[in-house]
């Protein structure tokens, strides 16, 4: 039996993976480590909170001394890092966190790790999970990124998320820890909180609220469906070399505006408004600073050794994404009001 520590569980992204682990490997051990701050909800896995092989620990990876305590109290196989502060808009007003918890909180696992595997790290693993962001942005014709590119980030979550991979990288070399990372695209799907651009715009164009774009909407973003990346991040885990780092995208480059405007049809089809009616609200809004021109991921590295490839393209991707907005309701409420911060808070204590 495997025991797996996942921090930030309770997440966007972090909640896919565990209900992928914990459903797809019924002898490993799912720990969900998770701080439950706005981003963490645990309404994301009332599906799986009963199945036997699941446990949530609520803390704070930039405890020290909580970090050491779990794992001396688990004595965990491995680790799935995706616990991060993520929103770039908060890093400009806040760096001070990014670099607390996506630095520091990442040392401290990585330390942890390093005392009680002691060295013994045949059958240990440390998967770190990052963003395509550490690479800076691209011009409109200067090709993807690659898992060579040079690291240039522009803000304070992409500058945190750069030293945290290098860290990373930095225990593997010098310490010998079976270190892996994954740099990821833009995701979409169910249960995102709604600060991001497509849950955001769902949820104002289903209200009537106006649909905020950054500058012109000339943004381009490389889309990746949640669940291909969690299914991705399930290969790496199991199949790549120590050491090694992969390129998760999903080859789906759009332009904001143009993702917006696709975004308002499917709506207009979705709520029996008239063509172009949700268009309207959309409102042109200064533009963010350090606000990156382009991504885009060359995923070809992990399709050719790892045999991953997307599943679905991005039409098809962001239909099943409204409808499960449309459908959940309640979850959109609770996370909009905010009222999801309490769902079980008084049921766990810091271990």
């Amino acid at each position: 039996m495997k025991k797996i520590i996942i921090t930030g569980g309770a997440g966007f992204i972090g909640s896919h993976v565990v209900r992928r682990f914990v459903n797809t490997y019924p002898d490993y051990q799912i720990i969900n480590l998770d701080k439950l701050t706005y981003a963490g909800n645990l309404m994301n896995l009332k599906d799986i909170e009963q199945q036997a092989n699941y446990r949530f620990v609520k803390g704070d990876i930039v405890d020290a001394a909580f970090i050491d305590e779990l794992f001396a109290s688990e004595q965990p196989d491995a680790i799935i890092h995706l616990a991060a502060e993520s929103h770039v808009d908060r890093s400009i007003s806040n760096p001070t966190e990014f670099v607390m918890t996506n630095v520091l909180g990442t040392v401290n696992l990585l330390n942890a790790a390093r005392k009680y595997w002691a060295g013994q790290y045949a059958d240990k693993r440390f998967y770190h999970v990052s963003t395509d962001e550490v690479y800076g942005a691209l011009a409109m014709d200067s090709g993807m990124f690659t898992e060579t590119t040079s690291y240039d980030p522009h803000s304070p979550y992409s500058a945190s998320k750069a030293s945290s991979d290098h860290f990373v990288r930095a225990y593997h070399d010098t310490y010998g820890i079976d270190a892996v990372i994954s740099n990821c695209s833009n995701n979409y799907g169910s249960h995102h909180f709604p600060e991001k651009l497509i849950p955001l715009a769902i949820h104002n164009i289903k209200n009537n609220k106006s649909i905020p774009v950054y500058g012109k909407g000339e943004n381009i973003r490389d889309w990746l469906w949640v669940e291909d990346h969690a299914r991705a991040i399930d290969v790496i885990f199991h199949q790549a070399k120590a050491g090694s780092t992969y390129n998760i995208g999903g080859h789906n480059e759009w332009k904001n505006i143009d993702l917006i405007y696709l975004l308002c049809q499917i709506m207009d089809r979705k709520l029996g408004r008239a063509a172009g009616e949700s268009a309207k609200l959309i409102t042109y809004v200064t533009d963010r600073a350090g606000h990156d021109l382009r991504y885009a991921i060359d995923a070809s590295k992990l399709k050719n050794e790892l045999g991953w490839e997307p599943s679905l393209q991005f039409e098809e991707g962001l239909e099943k994404t409204v409808d499960w907005y449309l459908s959940n309701e309640e979850w959109l409420n609770e996370v909009t009001s905010g009222h999801y911060q309490a769902y079980y808070q008084e049921q766990y204590a810091k271990r």
